[in-house]
């Protein structure tokens, strides 16, 4: 039977999932995709996406792919599958996808940030996407740790877990701290990531913004390649994945329209 390849991207609060990746007997975003595109081709899909994220961390900009023998378009996917998905998920776009396209590994880098909300009172409107932080921060203080990180280290000092990991070496293309009003942002792009690696920097780089530590700390604890000695990694739910680039500037040209 002949089939065909589909792209979408998806956008997700991860408030109540158990991360990205299909698990048994807990809700996840593979698993709520997967459960609507059986509704909309009666198949049994298994989906591949560009990046795991973690229990609560958000997405606005996920790429998943998938192969179908569904003659339907792109576009009716997109309109039918966010029929069938819950209201924290959705599909923001939908493309024919070349057979060669591989979400994960054609990706040249991924793009996060991690909200914090600086603030002498807690916002209910910012509860489930900003990490909570009254304390004054300063900006360009963390920003000055930032450079340490640009280019290719070894960033095993900012894993959780290495789960058995022998390659720790990464390459940080950006690392910058912005403030927007009381939001200040983190945006870290990377060609890929260790586990709660975005999570960790921040505490990190919080601690020097809180005075708590400097930035020759920070760079030594960078210099030192040790494991899990950063951190502590903020709570999840003032991440999300933004975007993932491919060698391509113009987005059509990943896929056959």
């Amino acid at each position: 039977m002949q089939t065909k390849k589909i792209a979408l991207i998806i956008e997700y609060e991860g408030t109540r999932y158990h991360g990205f990746q299909i698990q048994a007997g807990v809700p996840t975003i593979q698993g709520e995709i997967e459960r609507a595109l059986r509704r909309v081709t009666g198949e049994r899909i298994r989906i591949a996406s560009a990046s795991r994220t973690d229990v609560g961390v958000h997405a606005k900009g996920q790429v998943v792919t998938f192969r179908t023998a569904s003659p339907l378009p792109p576009q009716t996917f997109l309109k039918a599958l966010n029929h069938y998905l819950p209201e924290d998920i959705a599909v923001r776009e939908a493309f024919g996808a070349r057979d060669n396209f591989d979400a994960r590994s054609g990706a040249l880098s991924r793009e996060y940030c991690y909200y914090l909300l600086n603030s002498a009172t807690p916002s209910p409107l910012l509860r489930r996407s900003a990490y909570f932080m009254p304390r004054p921060l300063d900006i360009e203080a963390m920003n000055d740790a930032c450079q340490a990180l640009l280019g290719t280290h070894d960033f095993a000092p900012f894993a959780s877990s290495l789960n058995g990991r022998k390659n720790t070496v990464r390459t940080i293309y950006k690392a910058e701290v912005v403030r927007e009003n009381e939001l200040v942002i983190f945006h870290m792009v990377a060609n890929s990531f260790l586990p709660h690696q975005v999570r960790n920097t921040m505490g990190a780089l919080v601690k020097v913004g809180l005075g708590k530590s400097d930035v020759a700390a920070f760079r030594e604890i960078l210099r030192s390649k040790k494991p899990a000695i950063a951190g502590p990694a903020l709570p999840p739910h003032g991440l999300c994945l933004m975007k993932v680039n491919y060698p391509f500037s113009n987005i059509p040209n990943w896929f056959i329209i």
